[in-house]
């Protein structure tokens, strides 16, 4: 939410994903339907860069991520990157996984919500993407599969051992990372993975219907929630209530605040200002 944009000018244009801007929702699709949105090196490198940029924006007050065709994504594309990493050394591969780690931290440090509309197949990376996102909307066709460890790597990838067992459950997160199998739209809603299961074929829908509602609401205030969550993860109780403090003590003396004082006493709606 930083006015402070540095001097680089906004990127008009994105190799690898497609990006929309409306009404404060931004829209980012995964655009290579024919490879069920496989990631490559540039996809990874784009989703980390727009992010930052998209950051820096007060335009943006909410994010929908979503995939082309028949599913959401399946990961990283096995012919450019598996292939690949075969023949890096260790300095090029701990880079690549380091790029890919802040993928998933960009998700879960932007100072906006974002929503997963997830369809079909979100398998590997894909899988971690939607489970960084704040909402994982789902129709009944969505399947998520942690893969790594059926490639002989290690299921905690892209922070997914960090995540997972505080969406799921230890139990169920040790399920999913260590076997690898696939968990359909049902089961997935069952233990927490999905925030909304919808009707056939209208995740994307009702993904942009969450997002305008979050973007129609106070920015600042889901700002600093989704900062808090984030960071009272791993925090003692003592210090996540003195951070809660801090928080509102700032809040109470912003432009929102009194604009919902004043709505209330004039029986209208908030004009949130994000402020």
């Amino acid at each position: 939410m930083s006015p402070f944009t540095g001097s680089a000018a906004r990127t008009a244009r994105w190799e690898h994903l497609r990006v929309d801007l409306a009404d404060g929702v931004a829209t980012v699709t995964l655009a290579r339907p024919d490879k069920l949105n496989a990631l490559t090196f540039g996809a990874y490198a784009d989703l980390r860069d727009l992010l930052a940029e998209l950051s820096r924006e007060r335009a943006v007050r909410a994010l929908v991520l979503a995939g082309e065709g028949r599913g959401f994504c399946s990961g990283g594309d096995v012919d450019e990157i598996i292939g690949a990493t075969l023949s890096m050394d260790t300095a090029q591969l701990l880079d690549f996984n380091r790029m890919t780690g802040q993928v998933v931290r960009a998700v879960r440090e932007c100072p906006f919500p974002v929503i997963a509309a997830v369809h079909g197949v979100a398998a590997g990376a894909g899988a971690v993407l939607a489970l960084a996102a704040d909402f994982r909307v789902a129709d009944p066709s969505a399947r998520f599969a942690f893969l790594f460890t059926r490639v002989g790597l290690s299921g905690g990838d892209m922070g997914a051992a960090y995540l997972l067992p505080r969406v799921v459950g230890l139990g169920h997160a040790t399920r999913l990372l260590m076997l690898g199998d696939p968990v359909r739209a049902p089961e997935a809603e069952r233990i927490g993975l999905i925030s909304e299961l919808t009707d056939e074929g209208h995740a994307d829908e009702a993904a942009r219907a969450l997002a305008r509602r979050l973007a129609g609401g106070p920015a600042l205030a889901h700002a600093q929630t989704k900062a808090l969550l984030t960071s009272e993860l791993d925090m003692p109780l003592a210090a996540a209530v003195e951070l809660d403090a801090s928080t509102q003590a700032l809040l109470m003396n912003g432009e929102d605040y009194a604009e919902f004082h004043a709505a209330f006493m004039e029986k209208r709606s908030p004009k949130w200002r994000g402020r």
